[in-house]
């Protein structure tokens, strides 16, 4: 198992980027990266998969809330996809190989796998291996995650060298109704964490006082939160977390 680097334990992660709308800065753009690297800050981001099989950064399974197109990120070319203007801003929705170019190693970088069906089967593996391709030789800080044990597994096979974690919840109904009682109730317990050879996960932060996280802590896991976007929540936020992932507040650095 490969530990995490430093950078992500003593620098909060920006979400998606240091985003900022009104400052033309989308989230998971060129330009809420480059405002995170000049904060001084890590950064967190999201990769779902192009028609041609490609690693783009986006958040969404539908382009229709962040840009004025409609329709399935899968359904689209790479080459598409770039063309599209991200709503806010004036760029195109980012390839992961460019993000590694922009980033360079100036900013720990946390990457987060996208489940492609909502369902968290083991219908995976384009999208994992697309990004431990483009990864591949990447000099700076970097560590990959994902809610899908199963793509956690795929990544893993593609790029066994690569620092590896889960991103956890609690899993109320309301947020996930696509998946059915059985599914979520077994994932809010953090069961594969072993199985999987992670060193760290990433919990929503309103569950952070559940007795499995203060489990894994002891154990030696990294813990990660997200998203913290006041300084009051992150003070309380830190009670457990070793680190955490922010927007739209200047969060605290923690001294050495």
């Amino acid at each position: 198992m490969t530990p995490l680097d430093p950078l992500f334990l003593s620098r909060p992660l920006a979400h998606r980027g240091a985003h900022d709308l009104a400052a033309g800065s989308p989230d998971n753009s060129r330009a809420a990266f480059r405002a995170a690297i000049a904060s001084g800050c890590g950064i967190e981001l999201d990769v779902q998969l192009s028609a041609d099989d490609q690693a783009m950064v986006f958040h969404d399974y539908r382009l229709g809330r962040l840009t004025a197109e409609a329709g399935d990120v899968r359904k689209r070319t790479s080459a598409e996809l770039q063309e599209i203007r991200l709503a806010g801003g004036d760029e195109g929705i980012p390839t992961l190989p460019e993000i590694l170019d922009l980033v360079a190693g100036r900013a720990a970088l946390l990457i987060e796998i996208k489940d492609q069906d909502g369902e968290m089967r083991a219908n995976v593996g384009p999208l994992e291996r697309a990004v431990a391709a483009a990864i591949r030789g990447y000099g700076g800080p970097i560590a990959v995650m994902s809610f899908n044990p199963y793509a956690v597994q795929a990544f893993a096979e593609a790029a066994p060298d690569t620092p590896r974690g889960l991103t956890t919840c609690a899993y109320q109904p309301h947020d996930w109704p696509e998946l059915p009682e059985e599914v979520f109730a077994h994932l809010r317990e953090v069961p594969h964490y072993d199985r999987l050879g992670v060193t760290f996960i990433s919990h929503r932060a309103t569950d952070l006082s559940r007795p499995r996280i203060a489990e894994l802590k002891d154990r030696g896991a990294h813990i990660l939160c997200w998203t913290i976007r006041s300084a009051a929540e992150e003070a309380e936020a830190r009670k457990v977390a070793h680190n955490i992932t922010f927007e739209g507040y200047a969060a605290v650095t923690p001294r050495p």
